[in-house]
């Protein structure tokens, strides 16, 4: 299901959005682009798609998930060139067990003022806010990318610096009623549901 348009390089992407957050990329993670075919199925399943990863991620894990910022700033140079909002979040599974990593930059020009105080609220993941305001989202320009954690992530995952295995994530583009509004970096963290 990825969009095979033109579009930058996806380690580039990713690397251009974790520096937002991280000064020293090799503390977040190494990442390299992979084809879908040399993704493990159930990360392939839930990366591998046009749609909104809380979807994937709320059907996957039987429900809701919760969503916890862990930094947010005002940065330039957004899908529009101008000024936008960007955010450092996990999702977490009802037990509390983090699911999903991500980092995303957002045109909040792009969304009405609600829906702009609802995203930097930050009390629900962006996928049910965007659906819930109704607006026609077009996600694009998927690309696959495997992780080797660093510091950063096997924190997240495992609050010990040491033993986690690759990881598997995806950049990707939404465009809103056919804006460029939003670039992300999402993350699979938990692919076991019985873990979760």
């Amino acid at each position: 299901m990825s969009d095979a348009g033109p579009v930058r390089d996806p380690v580039a992407r990713a690397e251009a959005l974790v520096s937002i957050f991280h000064a020293d990329s090799a503390r977040f993670g190494r990442l390299r682009a992979v084809d879908a075919e040399n993704v493990p199925p159930v990360p392939r399943r839930l990366l591998d798609h046009d749609s909104h990863m809380t979807v994937a991620m709320e059907t996957f894990h039987g429900g809701p998930v919760g969503l916890r910022v862990l930094a947010e700033r005002t940065v330039g140079g957004g899908p529009a060139a101008g000024a936008a909002y960007a955010r450092e979040i996990v999702l977490v599974s009802p037990p509390g067990r983090i699911v999903q990593h991500g980092i995303v930059r957002i045109d909040l020009g792009a969304v009405a003022a609600g829906t702009a105080a609802a995203i930097r609220a930050g009390r629900e993941p962006l996928g049910r806010i965007l659906i819930a305001a109704g607006l026609l989202r077009e996600v694009g320009h998927v690309r696959l990318l495997e992780i080797e954690p660093g510091p950063h992530l096997r924190g997240l995952l495992t609050r010990r610096e040491e033993g986690c295995a690759p990881l598997h994530g995806r950049v990707a583009d939404i465009r809103l009623d056919g804006r460029p509004a939003i670039e992300l970096l999402e993350i699979v963290m938990a692919t076991d549901p019985a873990a979760a």
